[in-house]
């Protein structure tokens, strides 16, 4: 008999988990003026679940790694 390995991605997310994820999508459709019902909107909500269950649940780390992803920069005044 073989044993399954799962990964944290296999793991379902839990209320917190989801909790942080909506809180870093908010905070960027907010600042950006994206809609929530857009495409971009689900893309965004894409991508930072999947940053989140490889990892990275830091709310300011997600930001940072979701403009990366979609090519923005934040350069110092």
């Amino acid at each position: 008999m073989s044993q399954k390995r799962y990964s944290r991605r296999d793991e379902p997310l839990h209320s917190k988990d989801l909790s942080v994820c909506h809180r870093v999508l908010d905070h960027i459709r907010n600042e950006q003026g994206i809609e929530a019902s857009s495409d971009e909107s689900e893309r965004i909500a894409s991508i930072i679940i999947e940053f989140y269950r490889q990892g990275v649940q830091d709310e300011k780390q997600l930001r940072a790694l979701i403009d990366v992803a979609r090519g923005l920069t934040h350069r110092p005044a």
